[in-house]
């Protein structure tokens, strides 16, 4: 069964960084696509960034050079640098697996940024 867990969300200061983690389950996780998408309170979940197994990745336009998605497929681990945080990027953010016609998620992580 897979699973995916993020860590790394918090409080932080406008203009400040985070980096989200993820961990996830499968030793079919190199070659897989992984993603980061975010929900904020009575919004629908959006889309924030995607890798491929071989690292070609692709950002959401409100997030384009402030944040950088990466993988460590050593350590089933992928990343979300943020930087440049604002106070609209407050959201629950969740890591995402695409493997075939599922999509595997994670719980959550709760990031916060106040003015």
């Amino acid at each position: 069964q897979v699973q995916v867990v993020e860590s790394g969300g918090g409080l932080v200061q406008a203009g400040g960084s985070l980096r989200l983690s993820c961990v996830a389950s499968g030793s079919f996780f190199s070659i897989v696509p992984m993603g980061w998408h975010r929900q904020s309170p009575g919004e629908q979940r959006e889309l924030v960034a995607t890798i491929t197994g071989i690292g070609n990745t692709n950002y959401a336009e409100s997030v384009k050079g402030r944040f950088t998605i990466s993988r460590d497929n050593a350590k089933n681990t992928v990343y979300l640098q943020m930087n440049s945080l604002k106070p609209e990027d407050t959201a629950v953010y969740y890591c995402a697996m695409y493997r075939g016609d599922a999509t595997y998620w994670g719980r959550g992580t709760q990031v916060t940024v106040s003015s």
